[in-house]
């Protein structure tokens, strides 16, 4: 029987120009005492939740999640508090990432997994338990070039740390996260 194996996820990850930018866009907020605001190192975009699965499955996952892939532009141009968690959206969302969204979940149905069935909404946290945050008057404009996606697994150390097991596109894409091999 097959072991419990990392938590994975598919997301967008930042570059550093695009981290310095978050930053800053962080240091305008109002933070509670109580805010458990994210490290700059896993600040990222979720595309898909895959969950716990055995450590067997990563040679396949990384194939079976190789999608084609077009080069966009990203806006972080919202900051929302969604019932306590600190969060910058696009808006509009580009077609590119729906795109990209659609044919991942449907690399994860072809693998035999099943994609969360919930409308997207693509976000990024900057904190959690932030009820009671205050947003900056002014909206963020953060410019974000997406290159690539990567499959990342949480180490489930108690900040939860993350490391890239495989890039995509393989060549071109180079999130700042540890690799895999």
């Amino acid at each position: 029987m097959p072991q419990p194996g990392p938590r994975l996820f598919l997301a967008l990850w930042p570059d550093a120009a695009v981290r310095a930018a978050l930053h800053e866009q962080a240091l305008r907020w109002g933070w509670p005492d109580v805010a458990r605001r994210y490290d700059e190192a896993d600040w990222h975009l979720t595309l898909h939740f895959l969950g716990s699965l055995p450590s067997e499955r990563l040679a396949e996952l990384r194939a079976g999640l190789a999608v084609d892939f077009e080069p966009f532009e990203l806006t972080l141009g919202r900051a929302e508090l969604w019932r306590g968690i600190a969060v910058l959206t696009c808006d509009p969302v580009p077609p590119p990432l729906l795109r990209l969204h659609v044919a991942l979940g449907q690399a994860l149905q072809r693998l035999g997994l099943v994609p969360d069935a919930r409308p997207y909404r693509p976000h990024l946290t900057l904190a959690r338990s932030a009820v009671g945050a205050w947003m900056p008057p002014e909206p963020p404009a953060i410019a974000w070039p997406v290159r690539g996606y990567a499959l990342v697994r949480s180490t489930g150390d108690a900040r939860w740390r993350y490391d890239a097991v495989q890039q995509y596109p393989d060549h071109r894409c180079k999130p700042e996260l540890p690799l895999i091999r």
